[in-house]
């Protein structure tokens, strides 16, 4: 049986058909789906399972890509020589038992990107909120000003309607996820760090521990490498790089920051201030101020590669943004909505406090979907003072997503926290009956016009487009 490094290194070195196929389980994740993709396009057979249906899944069957949706060993691909998985698969699940049992080469999707990028120039994004969307601008300005760069990406980049990209250039931009310390299979020749909040307690068990991974994962730098992190992170001066760079947003403490910012038109312009280096007039048409901070690091990145201002303002100036990262939805006069991956509260805090500046003369009202059991658990406290920046909330059940229930753990722990009068806990089918009868009322009346929020890492996209579609025939 070869090793994923193996396997991935004669694929370089030889015809992609010596590789007969590759078999994903769980192949409608977006990471997951974006190595699909890297496989399908070097002419690997790639075949997958998953147990829901998605539109993401809809779109690798639509480029080739085999996909079933019943754990069924039967319909599995027995000639797999590299079978990959993801780490929420429940250890029960027969197929993946069928694969471990019967030695086939099964390991997890860090490992194969840790061996795909093992030879390259490696700029890879960590942080517990915003790195899809600073991962998605820095591939995005390498791709828009010609540098070039293959990408794998934990979102849908708005400008190419996909999370991958390939160039012939050697040079890799990867997000690089802290989940399962999947991130520390990485070797960075640039890494950015945007935030070390905790997260994921149900893997590292204390604060302390997440801390401990982001620190070995700023070891990890290559000798010579760059570390862009932004300013004020916990244990930030205990980050290990030789180079670094710190980031934020009109701060003059860090050695990169936006200024001089200002709406217009609906965009916001500002200038970046690089030491003794200015870029002015930047646009950047997507809401939120954390994406400027955002687009701040991925700036510096382009500038580091030697990118001109020029090129860089043109890419930032063209740039659509992520699938639900602060996606708008309907945006006019009475009534905008926007949809937002926000599973953390400072991801939600980010967000409501962005919109409430943005549209400060409208109700703002939120539905929020918790994600994990185990989440919820440990950060209720902290969704309940974000939740109550909104003028409403309306919670969803929480998506248990890898989880089995906990005992006691459920929405009503965040709402009972909450200090909001205007707050309650809706199940999917009753809050499009709430939205139909009441809250699509509220765009004709008071607070000049509404703000929608969809929030959420769960299956709550899949409520946009109904919901959409009440709030419009409204």
């Amino acid at each position: 049986m070869k090793s994923v490094n193996e396997i991935v290194a004669s694929l370089k070195a030889s015809p992609a058909a010596r590789l007969q196929g590759v078999f994903f389980l769980g192949i409608g994740g977006i990471g997951m789906s974006a190595l699909a993709r890297y496989f399908s396009s070097i002419g690997v057979a790639v075949s997958g399972y998953d147990k829901t249906e998605t539109t993401l899944c809809k779109q690798l069957a639509a480029e080739g890509i085999s996909i079933h949706y019943e754990d069924n060993i039967e319909l599995i691909d027995k000639h797999a020589q590299l079978v990959i998985y993801t780490p929420a698969m429940p250890k029960d699940h027969k197929e993946l038992n069928y694969y471990l049992q019967n030695g086939f080469t099964v390991t997890k999707r860090s490992d194969v990107l840790g061996a795909i990028t093992a030879t390259g120039f490696n700029i890879c994004v960590a942080g517990t909120h915003g790195k899809t969307t600073t991962s998605t601008m820095v591939a995005h300005i390498l791709r828009h000003s010609g540098y070039g760069c293959n990408a794998f990406l934990g979102g849908i980049a708005v400008n190419y309607n996909s999370n991958f990209w390939s160039s012939e250039k050697n040079v890799f931009v990867a997000e690089a996820d802290e989940y399962d310390r999947s991130f520390l299979k990485l070797s960075p020749d640039v890494a950015v760090i945007s935030s070390m909040d905790p997260d994921h307690l149900d893997i590292y068990g204390t604060a302390a521990n997440m801390e401990q991974a982001f620190i070995d994962f700023s070891a990890r730098i290559k000798p010579g490498g760059l570390l862009i992190s932004k300013n004020g992170l916990t244990r930030g001066k205990d980050l290990i790089a030789a180079n670094q760079l710190t980031y934020d947003v009109q701060n003059e403490m860090a050695d990169v920051y936006a200024t001089n910012i200002r709406i217009s038109n609906g965009s916001y312009v500002f200038d970046i201030q690089i030491k003794d280096r200015l870029i002015k007039e930047v646009v950047l048409n997507m809401g939120g101020m954390h994406n400027i901070e955002n687009a701040t690091a991925a700036i510096v990145t382009a500038v580091h590669l030697e990118i001109s201002d020029e090129k860089i303002k043109a890419a930032v100036a063209d740039f659509k943004g992520v699938k639900r990262r602060f996606e708008y939805i309907i945006k006019n006069e009475k009534i905008v909505m926007i949809d937002d991956y926000a599973h953390h509260p400072e991801e939600l805090r980010a967000l409501i406090s962005s919109t409430k500046k943005l549209f400060s003369n409208k109700k703002c009202i939120v539905v929020f979907q918790p994600h994990l059991f185990s989440r919820t658990r440990d950060l209720a406290d902290g969704f309940a003072e974000v939740l109550d920046l909104a003028d409403e909330v309306i919670l969803l059940p929480i998506y248990p997503a890898r989880e089995l229930p906990i005992d006691g753990v459920n929405s009503e722990m965040i709402l009972e926290r909450m200090h909001s009068e205007n707050k309650v806990v809706l199940s999917k089918e009753n809050l499009l009956k709430h939205i139909q009868q009441e809250v699509a009322a509220n765009v004709e009346e008071g607070y000049n016009g509404t703000v929608f929020i969809t929030a959420g890492a769960g299956d709550i996209d899949t409520l946009v487009e109904p919901l959409k579609k009440i709030i419009e025939n409204k």
